[in-house]
């Protein structure tokens, strides 16, 4: 059956992947800042200068997250993706298609639920925030292991589409 999908990611779309996942992981390994200024403002204390300057970056980071995010859903939808690799059992595809979901889905989250508590002071939004931290960390950690056992298990192209663009050629 012929598809409509094209053969590879566009060069934007690894540009975005990879930046974002770069940015995950900032947030993930240098969020503490941001959580002692958080604590720090809900007892009313006053924040020091390097926690503020955390929590600002964090927002900043967060917000270019949720940005580009936006922008990689847009370039999927009207670009599409490639298709999964010929012979992937309903198991495989099913695991795949379930963390890629919800990696988009906590990339919208995470951002949100955390402007929500910083600007608005929503305790409950600042909970589901520090409680979605170690999902994001458990679908990133199933991601790349789906990645690297399709690259070294089952000798898949997925992980070298994720780093090379396709090209076109132009007639």
């Amino acid at each position: 059956m012929a598809s409509n999908s094209p053969a590879g990611y566009s060069g934007t779309q690894i540009l975005l992947h990879w930046i974002i996942a770069a940015l995950v992981l900032f947030q993930v390994f240098f969020g503490e800042g941001m959580e002692h200024a958080y604590s720090a403002w809900v007892k009313g204390k006053e924040i020091g200068s390097d926690n503020l300057l955390s929590a600002n970056i964090h927002t900043v980071v967060g917000f270019t997250i949720l940005s580009l995010a936006i922008f990689r859903v847009i370039i999927r939808m009207v670009r599409g993706v490639p298709d999964a690799p010929a012979g992937q059992s309903g198991v495989k595809m099913w695991i795949a298609a379930l963390t890629q979901v919800f990696l988009y889905a906590i990339l919208f989250v995470m951002p949100i639920t955390g402007a929500m508590a910083w600007f608005l002071g929503y305790a409950t939004m600042a909970e589901v925030h520090a409680y979605a931290k170690p999902l994001i960390i458990l679908a990133v950690l199933v991601h790349f292991g789906g990645a690297m056992m399709q690259h070294y298990v089952a000798k898949t192209n997925v992980l070298v589409r994720m780093m090379k663009p396709e090209t076109r050629r132009v007639s």
